[in-house]
């Protein structure tokens, strides 16, 4: 069965409507700006955008054509070959990895080692993986620790905020 963008579009902004509402009741945490409100109105927020920015076609023409024959996979699961359905094991893993990992690692270190397996087993080049894995790490820290207020652990390496 297929659904036309359109269809898809208003569901998700739908969606979006409901998390943005349902975050709006929640109670605001006294002596904070940020309360738990924030996370699902912001996510709510961006599934509406999506939703209608799908719903009204933009960005379709930017699309690339299927071809004819299927590719190869990228990454980790061409390496595997006829394994490569265990690279749906990959982020589980990860995830493992983080929990066994952050508290003696630290979060720089234990989420720039993850950033580089997950994107070079997707298939990203050297370049690309190396620059997601210096910039992400810090930026996603600086959004926990000041916006968020959720201290990450900070192992041998500290951030200067």
């Amino acid at each position: 069965m297929h659904l036309s963008d359109r269809v898809t579009g208003l569901c998700l902004a739908l969606l979006g409507s409901l998390a943005f509402w349902g975050g709006s009741r929640l109670p605001a945490v006294p002596g904070q700006d940020v309360g738990p409100a924030a996370f699902p109105m912001v996510i709510g927020t961006g599934l509406v955008l999506c939703g209608l920015m799908i719903a009204f076609g933009i960005g379709h023409t930017f699309e690339v054509e299927e071809p004819a024959e299927r590719e190869e996979a990228p990454g980790l699961a061409k390496l595997l070959g006829g394994l490569d359905w265990l690279a749906a094991f990959l982020p589980p893993v990860l995830l493992l990895f983080y929990v066994v990992a952050a508290d003696r690692l630290g979060f720089l270190i234990t989420a720039a080692i993850m950033l580089l397996v997950a994107s070079r087993a997707l298939g990203a080049s050297w370049r690309l993986a190396i620059g997601v894995t210096v910039l992400a790490p810090p930026f996603v820290h600086l959004v926990f620790y000041k916006l968020l207020r959720v201290p990450l652990p900070d192992g041998p390496l500290t951030m200067p905020w």
